[in-house]
């Protein structure tokens, strides 16, 4: 029996005239999971600039967990719902921790009532050959992002299962200028971006998808 944290992104593409039902199913479904003991995170976020595309991320104790989750009535209600709600199937993505270990409960750093969260998936393809230096490079990267910048509040790298050309960037920031103006300005963050424009398959904003939380 396998007890390793699952965590998972899960990503809908809603009609948009089923939007409205399929949010409150989504929410319904987040309450109920309230209750079960297996669920450590359940988040939902819509797509700034596609508000029918739909994230949820997810943190179960162990894919038993998640599986008595998917036998509970209101998430057996979503999954029907999704059949004919959505424009195209269910995308599910197992993630894989990499090096730092994402924080979680054990995050020193917490959203303030002054803050106006940014948030971010990059979910991004790599070419052949490129997986173990990025992994290599964001290992220093994500340690000095945590510690040394004060406007980041989570920023966390994945490997997925079954997909070994990308890798999924998590983040959370205090405000977006803490992205554009700070993050992207820091020496660590100039050279991975500089091995990322050699590693990415295509153009780099066409995988950054910023949302909003509901």
């Amino acid at each position: 029996m396998d007890n390793a944290m699952l965590t998972l992104i899960v990503k809908f593409l809603v009609k948009p005239d089923q939007l409205a039902v399929f949010r409150q199913a989504l929410n319904s479904n987040r309450l109920g999971s309230q209750s079960e003991p297996g669920m450590r995170e359940m988040r939902f976020f819509e797509d700034k600039d596609s508000p029918n595309s739909i994230f949820a991320y997810e943190r179960w104790e162990n894919a038993q967990a998640h599986q008595a989750h998917i036998n509970q009535p209101y998430a057996q209600t979503l999954l029907q719902l999704a059949e004919n709600a959505l424009l195209s199937p269910i995308e599910v993505m197992t993630l894989q921790d990499t090096k730092p270990a994402p924080l979680h409960e054990n995050n020193p750093k917490q959203v303030q009532a002054e803050d106006d969260v940014f948030s971010l998936f990059f979910i991004f393809k790599i070419k052949e050959g490129y997986k173990e230096l990025l992994l290599q490079q964001f290992t220093a990267h994500v340690a000095q992002t945590r510690s040394e910048e004060p406007g980041n509040i989570v920023f966390d790298l994945y490997t997925i299962d079954g997909k070994d050309d990308t890798l999924v960037i998590y983040e959370h920031w205090r405000k977006e200028s803490d992205l554009w103006d700070i993050h992207f300005k820091q020496p660590y963050a100039i050279e991975t971006s500089k091995l990322l424009e050699q590693a990415i398959v295509g153009d780099m904003k066409q995988y950054m998808n910023v949302v909003n939380e509901f």
